[in-house]
Formats: C-alpha cells, sequence, structure tokens
C-alpha cells in the first residue's frame, strides 16, 4: 500500500475511533455536544464530525414541590409537632371553613404562589362536613395537610405580633373636644394599574396624586395631610378627641366609633398614602426613651399623653397615612380581614400577602405574655391565615388578632415575641411525597472513563502541546507593562499677603 494510502487509512480508523469514544462520552456528564467539542479542541487537523443528537431525559422535568422566598422549611411528622395534640382544633376547623367560603367561590386562574389552587381540595372536603366533635377536627387536618416546619433562612424562629380593633369615642361633627378628623379615601389618590374607585387597593407600593388627567404626584404625607391638605372637601367620616387614637386606629387597621346618641360606625382599612410604615416604638427604642424590654402599646400612650409636642414630632416619623371605608357590621361582628371575612379573635392571623395566600393554617407554638405582662402563657394554637398588613413581612412572620376593646389591646400591646412556625401544607404539595417524584443526577461516570477523558482545561498562559515543537518557535504574549507612577511635585508656598484689619459690618 503506498504511503500516501496508509496515511488515509490511519487518519479514518483514529477519527473513527476517537467519534465512538466521544459517542461514548456523551453518555456520561459531558454530553454529545462537549464531547465533540473536547474531541475538536485537540485534533484542529482532522476533519469536521457531525454533532451527536441530543441525549433523551428519561425523566419528567417536574417543579420544585414548594418554593417561598427567602424561607427554609422542614417536613415534619405530626409526632414531632410539640403541643399539637392540646389544641381546639374545632375552634380552627370552624375558622378554616370559614376562609374555604370565598376559597370556594373563586374562578380564573388560580394565584401564582406557593399554594396556590392546592387549598381549593381541602375546602372542598370541609364544605361538606359539619364537624361538632374535637377529634374528627384534628383527623381532617392530618388527614388533609402535611406539618412543615418553616422560618426565615439561616434563622430557627419566627416572629410575632398582636392587633385588635380598637373601641374610641367619637362625634357625627367636629366639635371643640372631637376635633381629629377620620378621612375615608380621596377621590384624587391613584394607584397604577388599579381604577381610582376600585374596591381593594394594594397596601404596598407607590401611591399618586392625579392632578389633571395625566400629572402624577406623590400623594400628601402624614404631616401633610394633619396640617389640612385634605380638609373641608368632605372625606371627614367622625371626629376623635386625639390625634393618639386615631394613629393607633390606622396601625391596627380597623376601629369601632362610638357616639354619644348610643351610634356606632365600624371602620375598616380602604387605602394608604404610598409611604412605607415607620414603627413608632422602635423610634421611642432608639432614642433611648423606653427601653426595648419594657415596650409596650401602653407605655407608648402613656408617653405621648405626657408629651404632646413630642408626640406630634413622633407621629409624624410614621408618614404613612390610613384612610377607612364604613363597614355594615353589628358590634356583635368581628372586624373584616383583607380576605373579605370577619376575623376570629384568638384563631385569625396577619400574614405576608406576597409570600402566602390566605385560608392557610398556621400552627404556632411557644410562650407568650397573655395572663400578664410578665407571664409566660404556654401557647400552641392553630391559626388560619385571613389577613395581611403593611408591617408583616417575612415567611414566619403573623399578627395574632385578639378581638376588640381594651383588654385585647392591652394583650395584643405587649406581643414582640419569637415563636415555633409549622404550615400545614395540603397534601397535594407534600414535599416529602412530590420530592420523590424528582430527577436524580446521572451516575458518576467510572474510574476508567474519567481517566481516558479529563475533563481539565489547558492552561491559558500556554499553547498547546501538539502546535509546539523543535521546529518551530511560538509566540507567547508577555505581562502587559504597568504604567510609571506620576511624579510627586511638592507644592510651593506663596508668600502671604499682609491682610488689611477691616470693620466687623464688612465682614
Amino acid at each position: 500500500m503506498a504511503p500516501e494510502a496508509r496515511i488515509k487509512v490511519f487518519l479514518k480508523t483514529s477519527a473513527t475511533a476517537l467519534c465512538a469514544g466521544a459517542v461514548a462520552l456523551s453518555s456520561f456528564s459531558l454530553g454529545a455536544e462537549a464531547a465533540r467539542r473536547h474531541y475538536r479542541s485537540h485534533h484542529h487537523h482532522l476533519p469536521e464530525l457531525p454533532a451527536a443528537p441530543p441525549r433523551a431525559l428519561p425523566y419528567p422535568q417536574l417543579p420544585l414541590p414548594l418554593e417561598i422566598p427567602g424561607a427554609q422549611y422542614l417536613p415534619l411528622a405530626w409526632a414531632d409537632v410539640k403541643g399539637w395534640g392540646d389544641d381546639n382544633h374545632l375552634a380552627a376547623y370552624k375558622t378554616f371553613r370559614a376562609s374555604c367560603r370565598p376559597i370556594n367561590a373563586q374562578t380564573g386562574a388560580p394565584e401564582p404562589k406557593a399554594l396556590g389552587a392546592s387549598l381549593g381540595e381541602p375546602c372542598r372536603v370541609a364544605k361538606s362536613l359539619e364537624l361538632t366533635d374535637d377529634a374528627r377536627a384534628k383527623t381532617f387536618f392530618e388527614e388533609n395537610f402535611a406539618p412543615l416546619r418553616i422560618s426565615r433562612l439561616g434563622e430557627p424562629d419566627g416572629f410575632v405580633t398582636g392587633y385588635y380593633e380598637p373601641v374610641l369615642e367619637g362625634s357625627r361633627t367636629q366639635t371643640d373636644v372631637y376635633n381629629v378628623p377620620v378621612y375615608r379615601r380621596p377621590s384624587n389618590l391613584f394607584v397604577r394599574g388599579y381604577k381610582q374607585d376600585s374596591v381593594s387597593l394594594p397596601n404596598k407600593g407607590p401611591v399618586y396624586r392625579k392632578i389633571g388627567r395625566r400629572k402624577l404626584v406623590p400623594y400628601y404625607d402624614r404631616a401633610e395631610i394633619e396640617d389640612g391638605k385634605i380638609a373641608g372637601r368632605g372625606l371627614e367620616i367622625a371626629w376623635l378627641k386625639d390625634p393618639t387614637d386615631l394613629l393607633f386606629a390606622q396601625i391596627q387597621g380597623s376601629a369601632r366609633i362610638k357616639f354619644d346618641d348610643g351610634g356606632t360606625v365600624r371602620l375598616n382599612y380602604d387605602a394608604y398614602n404610598g409611604y412605607p410604615y415607620t414603627a413608632v416604638g422602635r423610634i421611642l427604642i432608639e432614642r433611648g426613651i423606653i427601653p426595648k424590654e419594657e415596650m409596650s402599646m401602653q407605655k407608648i400612650r402613656e408617653w405621648m399623653a405626657q408629651t404632646p409636642d413630642g408626640a406630634k414630632e413622633l407621629r409624624r416619623q410614621n408618614r404613612s397615612y390610613i384612610f377607612f371605608r364604613e363597614v355594615n357590621l353589628s358590634d356583635k361582628e368581628e372586624a373584616v380581614g383583607a380576605q373579605g371575612i370577619p376575623l376570629t379573635a384568638g384563631r385569625s392571623i396577619a400574614v405576608d400577602k406576597s409570600l402566602h395566600v390566605y385560608g392557610t393554617p398556621f400552627f404556632i407554638e411557644g410562650e407568650l405574655p397573655i395572663d400578664s405582662e410578665r407571664a409566660k402563657t404556654p401557647f400552641h394554637r392553630l391559626m388560619i391565615a385571613q389577613d395581611t398588613g403593611s408591617a408583616i413581612i417575612g415567611p414566619a412572620r403573623a399578627d395574632l388578632y385578639f378581638g376588640a376593646g381594651q383588654e385585647a389591646g392591652r394583650v395584643s400591646g405587649r406581643l414582640r415575641h419569637a415563636m415555633h412556625f409549622v404550615m400545614l401544607v395540603p397534601k397535594s404539595l407534600d414535599p416529602t411525597t412530590r420530592g420523590a417524584r424528582l430527577p436524580v443526577p446521572d451516575p458518576r461516570p467510572s474510574e476508567k472513563i474519567a481517566k481516558l477523558f479529563p475533563q481539565t482545561e489547558p492552561a491559558k498562559d500556554k499553547p498547546p502541546a501538539e502546535l509546539q515543537s523543535k521546529s518551530e518557535t511560538v509566540a507567547v504574549a508577555g505581562p502587559i507593562p504597568l504604567p510609571v507612577p506620576r511624579p510627586v511635585i511638592e507644592p510651593v508656598q506663596e508668600p502671604r499677603r499682609p491682610v488689611k484689619n477691616r470693620s466687623h459690618r464688612q465682614q
């Protein structure tokens, strides 16, 4: 055979062998395309080989079973949920069933959140169950949900505060005593993406004041509104005695105002002015006025009553301002939460609506000062997410609703405590069950194959070995020289001129 023919046969045989090796490698972690690139990078003189078709995956590409931004969670067994057997499950079931009414009535696409439409199945089961027995209510939750320990990423526990519905004295008209207006939503308040007369506006994000047809500017802040920027426009629902009463009604998001004639008006959150909420209690702690361990709503009230000028300045540090709407509720009914249903004292919580879905059960466990300020009352209770608030931020953050009146205000005002959070996830989203169907990584290649096809990149500062030979010289770029530092030039001091004395008025 002629030398030229032998060379062609050798090249063809070598190319076939290398191609077969590349295809074999493609069944492992590099993939077919990576093997082809590996082969071509070391054999520039050989002809181009066709790319191998992509490998078909032997498993479905499933989404993760549960994703909540900024959260860490751990599946539990019911026996590991501390205090679970000591709760009143029937009371929790009735509250959950109330949340199921709007869930069962939902139409259209589900919410794009972790639970989405998954609460629909437990709610359909609850719709047909008129339970009157605590044991059966406990069984309902255990059969339809899976417990999941949840907290903020990197933190062991969640955090709770409390809220309530204030009962205040007021007047339908302005007087010398009642001169603090309670405003309804102004007509010139505008939020992008919403109609100005929308029933529900968000409690986060920018809010504008519409001037004419097109111009938008930020809405008035608390100081401007208190100074009368929207006064005299017929927006007053009622009048209160003390601006501190209004501030706390706005923080709670609802209020009952009782009039001298025996009548009552019920108020609920309707909109806000677009400024983030600033906690006045935190400001008093930072200024050293009230120690952190003594902070409570009652302490804030006492300080504001004793320091009227300081109270005015402190209120205005919180530029957020809440507008209310009247709601048709009797005195026997609780305040209406953001889900649109009356809350249940001791069972309803406000959560971060950007992360969670209304109707989600949360089992909250720990110790709280319920009986007194210094008490460590065991608290292990299944709560239902039915409300939200602009200060409620995070995956394991809740505001516990305690009802209406002074006693509810005293209890809720002293809560600022770390607690264990267990979220009840519908069985259709059980991470343990769904996680078993998730794809697993491909097996690692054998040690023999790994040695045949090393995945190390060639050094960047050296040319490939096959290009180096004794008969040729390869130019290698040297390091780029650094610029010469600028010379240090000492400034020349000019002789000072004598200064003439000038009169005080000229100076």
